[in-house]
């Protein structure tokens, strides 16, 4: 608790008015990376709390939308239409796709993860598998050349997963953004330039 009470990006995130620390991941990897651009139409999984939506709705602006969805519930943001519900059910994802309506989606978030129970055998399996169907998810949805960017635990499975991301878009790196903490094995893949 000590730990995350003096972590500086709580801290600023409390100050600047982010739901969460992890707003400053996104915003790292924005000015990296470029990801969102106003008036785009951007698809987010595991959308709770809410810091990377705040972001990500405030750069597609008016004229854009993002569509967020999480299996925890999340008070409303400008620019940002949720939906709670578990993404691994099919009526949940037969409810997402019918609020697209069709449309071609610019970029696909995944900031999904499993609850974790310590056990790197039961985690890492939960957490590919997540990543497995948010890469399916986008590869349904995705206009060509859009994007993905997708929160990834190293470890067994994530060569396999990078290969297979990179099967279907240009472009395909692997950021480690400074708000991530340290010790942890979260990385981010981003990918762009989609081939259908």
């Amino acid at each position: 608790m000590q730990r995350h009470v003096n972590d500086e990006y709580v801290q600023r995130a409390q100050r600047e008015g982010y739901r969460s620390r992890a707003a400053y991941k996104l915003l790292e990897l924005q000015e990296k990376d470029r990801l969102i651009k106003s008036g785009q139409v951007v698809v987010y999984l595991g959308a709770a709390p809410g810091g990377w939506s705040q972001v990500a709705g405030e750069l597609v602006g008016r004229s854009g939308k993002l569509f967020a969805m999480d299996i925890l519930a999340m008070d409303p943001l400008p620019n940002v239409d949720f939906l709670q519900g578990d993404f691994r059910e099919q009526a949940v994802l037969d409810a997402l796709l019918d609020r697209l309506d069709g449309r071609p989606i610019d970029l696909v978030i995944s900031d999904m993860a499993p609850n974790v129970t310590g056990s790197a055998a039961v985690d890492l399996p939960r957490s590919m598998y997540l990543c497995e169907l948010a890469v399916d998810f986008a590869r349904q949805v995705l206009r060509p050349g859009g994007g993905l960017v997708m929160k990834v635990f190293q470890g067994e499975g994530f060569d396999e997963l990078f290969r297979d991301v990179r099967g279907s878009f240009a472009k395909v790196v692997t950021r480690k953004p400074k708000a991530s903490r340290p010790k942890s094995r979260e990385v981010y893949l981003v990918a762009g330039n989609y081939d259908s």
